[in-house]
């Protein structure tokens, strides 16, 4: 039950206005708890058990579309994956299960030569994500098809085997004519001796069996 896990708050009800995938997923974790404003249950799932977007599959179609407001204060902030965990059964009744699923993606490995990285905050697992994100972006060229930070249609996988925080400050310039793909490999291989590889491999999924839209009540 959510009480063992010491919580104070535990609030979450559907937002009054959903604004989409571009301005959605408002999430801040601290000490105490963890807030989000409208966040999808798909995105919820993801921070709930720590894995990405792409990693959550099967459920109903608003899995990605329906938008909540959460609120969990809890005396312990080491268990807060474990009190959402628990928001998720008690409050959406959520139902899921474990599976793997070979898929196309883009595989994070280090260049050829010496390393041009440098010390820093941020690991190759975040910055995997980030260029999924990044690699999802339409060029200038498409104006019929917006710039959307919704993820990649291929999952980007750290398999660089480095530990530890980097310095991954880069820009990526637009050009007309060219695609977000081509652009991202010249500037990794060009300023971190990184590269991007395409292909298959097995992924670890988390399959979402059923849920209930409309969350208990607080």
């Amino acid at each position: 039950m959510l009480a063992e896990l010491l919580f104070v708050v535990a609030s979450v009800k559907p937002s009054e206005r959903v604004v989409g995938p571009d301005y959605g997923n408002q999430i801040v974790f601290s000490p105490g708890g963890f807030r989000a404003k409208n966040i999808t249950l798909k995105r919820l799932i993801g921070e709930a058990y720590d894995v990405r977007p792409f990693q959550v599959a099967g459920g109903p179609k608003w899995l990605d579309s329906a938008e909540y407001d959460v609120d969990i204060r809890i005396e312990n902030g080491e268990e807060i994956r474990a009190a959402l965990q628990e928001l998720l059964r008690e409050r959406f009744h959520l139902v899921f299960h474990r599976d793997a699923r070979e898929m196309r993606v883009y595989s994070l490995l280090s260049a050829a030569g010496p390393s041009k990285l440098k010390a820093g905050e941020r690991t190759m697992d975040q910055f995997a994500a980030f260029l999924g994100v990044q690699l999802s972006i339409h060029g200038i060229d498409d104006p019929t098809k917006p710039a959307m930070a919704s993820g990649a249609p291929v999952p980007v996988v750290n398999r660089t085997g480095l530990e530890g925080g980097y310095d991954l400050r880069v820009q990526v310039r637009p050009e007309p004519g060219a695609d977000m793909f081509t652009l991202w490999q010249r500037t990794l291989r060009d300023e971190l001796g990184l590269r991007l590889e395409s292909g298959k491999s097995q992924v670890s999924m988390l399959v979402v069996d059923s849920a209930d839209k409309i969350p208990a009540a607080n």
